[in-house]
């Protein structure tokens, strides 16, 4: 049996750094889902959000923490009085808490962006741990851009604040700079450094594309804590991804010995699809682990030696991260019971309100399809779990959309028990659709970005649209979903729940901007 020390601890920050990834910004009910998802998941620390970014961070924090009894709670604060305040007022609820505070140690950010000397960077990360303390017992404690950072200065600013209370410390890679021998090298002398005065965690970006390779080879050197978030979702060229890392220590044992994580791998695909359907973010086909083709077989002799034994060219199995190699199960003639033992093999638990409003959508779906697989069902469940008060609801519409003629759609909406139809034309169909929802409901939208894609295989396949768009200037954009085996429906759909989801924020989004940090 493993002991604590073997232990990796996997610290997701998908719900912060995530969702600085441009156009990854969740409401408070999706960052709830994807919060209990990660719990189950088996994450050790999820990093709930910025708590003094913006009301919204702050309010989804403090759900969260009301809600998660698993995984450790934590929000980030710059070392800075309001925002440490911010942090543990949100994170107040949580049974198991941390604040994670940062500040900048590398020359280039402490002469350009702080214009702080290294001494005043010293007192400022030392009063910030010690002011941290009274709200919570664990914190830890980031030198942003370690990567750049001298040794000399690191290992100072590092005793300092242990001193003051720090429990873990944060090695984060910044801007992707390093090499995974750097990174080792690294680790390797600050880990002999540390000793077991507190644990030593790496948060790696992947502008080179070496986030995961870095993390590893930090594992291999001394760190307990890996930083990483679900799909390698996160700002520039992402995180180092939650699933490679841990899959990588399952898979190569010789390698990582008695290391192991706490991680239910198991969940790992119903997590990476939960956070690409909110975000709207899909991982490449050829994504590893979780891409649509990561265990796919399309050359005849790769099939072959599949088909004799699997371990000719698979080195990990599907049902390990929650797979399922037999999607097709149920149809129209499927009962209530199978549904509810189908989502819950499926890692969906839902009360019964949920449950049967997401039954009833399978059934409307299932007299249109005539096969409905797992990818349909997760989409439909999701939606629902995930879904915002219908401010606006579309009953209706209808198109026309002739090749010598004007685009034209009339569309109904129900608002507060009433329906109002109206028609009106544009550039294309959906530009006419969207132009005609914004009459009706009187807000006026500006479409970001529109995607849509095939939840499953065939031509009656689930359509899933994802649009992304500003109804206030001053306000970041809110993302829409809508499905339907008709495309023009999902787009209606897509761009109604856009604006449920902006009414729904409306009030939390009232303030200040997001401080644009990074770690």
């Amino acid at each position: 049996m493993n002991t604590d020390k073997d232990i990796v601890k996997i610290f997701d920050t998908t719900l912060r750094d995530g969702e600085q990834s441009p156009g990854a910004s969740m409401n408070t009910e999706e960052k709830i889902q994807i919060a209990k998802q990660l719990e189950k998941l088996g994450v050790d620390i999820i990093e709930a959000g910025f708590a003094a970014a913006s009301p919204g961070d702050f309010e989804a924090i403090s759900r969260i923490s009301n809600i998660v009894e698993k995984s450790r709670v934590c929000s980030l604060a710059r070392a800075v009085e309001k925002d440490i305040k911010a942090a543990g007022e949100a994170v107040s609820a949580a049974k198991l808490k941390r604040i994670h505070t940062f500040i900048a140690t590398s020359p280039i950010h402490m002469e350009y962006k702080l214009r702080m000397s290294p001494d005043e960077v010293i007192r400022r990360a030392v009063d910030a741990v010690k002011y941290a303390k009274t709200f919570v017992d664990d914190v830890e404690f980031s030198c942003e851009d370690a990567g750049r950072s001298e040794m000399g200065f690191l290992k100072e600013i590092i005793s300092a604040v242990i001193e003051a209370g720090a429990g873990t410390i944060n090695i984060p890679d910044t801007v992707g700079y390093r090499l995974p021998h750097e990174m080792g090298e690294m680790i390797k002398e600050l880990s002999g450094f540390i000793g077991e005065k507190a644990v030593i965690s790496v948060h790696c970006h992947n502008d080179l594309g070496l986030a995961v390779a870095n993390s590893l080879y930090s594992v291999l050197n001394g760190a307990r804590q890996v930083e990483c978030t679900i799909n390698g979702l996160g700002e520039r060229a992402g995180n180092a991804a939650l699933e490679e890392i841990v899959m990588a220590i399952k898979t190569r044992k010789d390698i990582f010995k008695d290391i192991d994580t706490n991680i239910n791998t198991k969940e790992i695909y119903p997590a990476s699809r939960l956070v690409a359907t909110i975000t709207g973010i899909e991982p490449q086909p050829n994504k590893a682990i979780v891409g649509k083709n990561a265990f796919a077989h399309e050359s005849g002799i790769h099939q072959d030696g599949v088909l004799k034994h699997k371990e000719t060219y698979e080195i990990m199995r599907a049902e390990d991260i929650g797979l399922d190699t037999n999607a097709i199960v149920l149809g129209k003639h499927s009962g209530r019971h199978a549904f509810k033992e189908k989502i819950k093999a499926l890692g969906f638990d839902l009360n019964e309100d949920e449950l049967n409003k997401a039954f009833e959508r399978f059934k409307m779906l299932a007299d249109k399809k005539k096969e409905i697989v797992d990818d349909d069902i997760r989409m439909l469940v999701t939606s629902e779990i995930t879904s915002v008060p219908e401010t606006f609801k579309l009953v209706r519409l209808q198109i026309s959309d002739c090749s010598e003629g004007v685009p034209s759609a009339a569309v109904t909406i129900e608002h507060e028990g009433e329906q109002k139809t109206d028609a009106g034309i544009g550039d294309g169909t959906i530009d006419a659709i969207f132009k005609t929802i914004d009459r009706i409901s009187g807000y006026n939208g500006t479409l970001n970005d529109y995607k849509v894609e095939a939840v499953s295989k065939g031509k009656d396949a689930l359509a899933k649209v994802v649009v992304k768009v500003v109804f206030d200037q001053t306000k970041p954009a809110v993302i829409g979903h809508g499905l339907s085996i008709d495309t023009m429906i999902a787009s209606a759909k897509a761009y109604v729940n856009a604006l449920n989801s902006y009414l729904s924020m409306k009030e939390v989004l009232k303030t200040k901007e997001r401080p644009q940090e990074n770690i």
